[in-house]
């Protein structure tokens, strides 16, 4: 059942490091090297159609969206749940984007890649510093990001989703793999890849 040639990755990294852009790159890497389809579990997308549906869910969803608060990992983990079971098989890349972003989430996917035999998972973590990510936020000029948003979402990550990133530290089946996210994109990518050891 197990596969070994397709292969997880988890990307961490703060608004402003970069990381869609360096997903989209890998992706794009992954494809041209062995033809293989990639799931891309990112619950940011399915909790902007769920706040859009107009349910009573989606209505409490929004809500807490625009105070920015996190999602409960209730629903985060059934939307990745329901992206493996719908998507996933074991010839396909996976690479989860957003998850996870708590403990729980994180014992939760470390249960989950149990399930499916994903044996070797590679976390991908961009670094950038708080000015380097306020410079960032500030440059692109969106409402949500303005100077006190952008430091309440920094502490945010550093004290909720950084330790969900560290509970993999010492698990077996799990590598860190931090990366310079203060350089050019092509640098990043560069360093991503050679990090993979492609």
């Amino acid at each position: 059942m197990s596969n070994e040639t397709s292969q997880t990755f988890v990307f961490f990294g703060i608004i402003g490091s970069g990381k869609g852009t360096q997903i989209k790159l890998l992706m794009d890497f992954l494809k041209a090297k062995d033809g293989r389809e990639c799931v891309y579990a990112y619950p940011g997308n399915e909790y902007r159609k769920l706040a859009e549906s107009g349910s009573f869910t989606g209505d409490i969803v929004r809500d807490s969206m625009t105070r920015g608060n996190l999602q409960p990992d209730f629903i985060t983990d059934s939307i990745v749940t329901n992206i493996l079971i719908s998507s996933l098989d074991s010839k396909k890349n996976l690479i989860a984007d957003g998850y996870p972003r708590t403990l729980v989430q994180s014992a939760n996917f470390k249960e989950m890649m149990r399930f499916y035999e994903r044996r070797n998972v590679k976390i991908i973590y961009i670094e950038l510093s708080k000015a380097e990510a306020m410079k960032r936020n500030l440059l692109r000029g969106r409402d949500d990001d303005m100077k006190e948003g952008i430091e309440k979402r920094f502490d945010e990550y550093l004290n909720k989703v950084v330790p969900a990133m560290n509970y993999f530290k010492d698990k077996e089946g799990y590598t860190i793999y931090t990366i310079n996210g203060e350089q050019t994109i092509e640098s990043v990518r560069r360093d991503i890849i050679k990090a993979l050891n492609f």
